[in-house]
This record gives structure tokens, C-alpha cells and sequence, in this order.
């Protein structure tokens, strides 16, 4: 019988170090701000650059799949894949809107930033409805999203974080 025992010494020892190790961790529930690892001098560090993806995202599905079926006709009535192009526009609204309101929050995270899109957030607002607009084939709402996008874009390029546009994949467009 000594072997199980030299088999269960090592396994009571680990359990003990860790149930004593998992008491220690607690504490009080205040702390838990700074103890995070996305405290707020993180997000402040990183929101110039997480505002630039968003904005980015958001920028170039309302082209890709928004600005340039409209400028080519396809919402018309009677225009060939209008179904689809209109499908897919109403899917990339709603995908730059769930950019453009994350892109808002990363943006409080820099004064300057803040200061540029603060503006902003009531015609990110407005974009709400626009893609269930889109849907039911109310195309004058593109332009409405290609004007908000071009404001977002001119916000931070004057906060010093340049949008380019990066056109999502199908499957980011489906999953927000």
C-alpha cells in the first residue's frame, strides 16, 4: 500500500495549495476596477486605435454593400438583384451601426477623440431605423448613411486617427 499513498501526497498537496490560493484571491469587490485587465488606462491607451477598426468596419460596409449598389441603381424598382442588393444593404446597415456606436464608446475613451465625435452621436442615432428602411426599399437613406460615415471619417482624421475603409467579411456582417 505505500504506493497509492506516494500517488495521493502530491494530489492533497496540490489541492490544498490551490483551494488555499483561491481564498487568498478573494476580497472585496471594490477592487475589481483596478484588478481588471481592460482597466481604463488601457482603454484610454487603445481607443485611438479600436475607434480607427470600428469607424474603419463600419465605413467600408456602407460602401461596399450600401453607397455603391445605390450610385449603381440597383434599389430601383425593377432593377436586376434589387432583393438581394437590398438584403444585403440592410444587413450592412445594421452592421455599421453596431460599428459606429462601438466606434462612439471607443471614443470617450480619448479627450481628443471625444471632442471630435461627441457631434456625432446624434446622427449615429438616427441611423437606427435606417436599415429596416433599407429592407422595406426606402433607398434614400443611403445617402444619409455615406453622409454620417464621411462626418465619423472627418471627425478623426481631425482627432489625429485617419479612418480607411475595410470591407467586412460575410460572416462579420451576419454575426452582429
Amino acid at each position: 500500500m505505500p504506493a497509492p499513498i506516494r500517488r495521493l501526497l502530491p494530489a492533497l498537496t496540490l489541492c490544498c495549495a490551490l483551494l488555499a490560493g483561491a481564498t487568498a484571491c478573494g476580497g472585496d469587490d471594490d477592487s475589481d476596477a483596478a484588478a481588471s485587465p481592460t482597466a481604463s488606462a488601457e482603454r484610454q491607451k487603445f481607443a485611438k486605435t479600436r475607434f480607427v477598426a470600428n469607424a474603419g468596419l463600419a465605413a467600408g460596409a456602407t460602401y461596399q454593400w450600401i453607397v455603391k449598389p445605390w450610385r449603381a441603381g440597383k434599389f430601383k424598382s425593377g432593377a436586376d438583384g434589387r432583393r438581394v442588393a437590398l438584403v444585403k444593404a440592410g444587413l450592412a446597415g445594421t452592421f455599421a451601426y453596431n460599428r459606429l456606436k462601438a466606434a462612439s464608446r471607443n471614443a470617450e475613451g480619448d479627450p481628443t477623440l471625444a471632442k471630435a465625435v461627441a457631434p456625432l452621436t446624434a446622427g449615429i442615432d438616427a441611423l437606427k431605423d435606417l436599415p429596416s428602411k433599407l429592407r422595406k426599399g426606402d433607398t434614400s437613406v443611403a445617402g444619409a448613411f455615406d453622409d454620417v460615415i464621411n462626418q465619423v471619417k472627418d471627425a478623426g482624421k481631425s482627432a489625429g486617427a485617419e479612418v480607411t475603409e475595410q470591407v467586412p467579411s460575410t460572416a462579420q456582417l451576419t454575426s452582429s
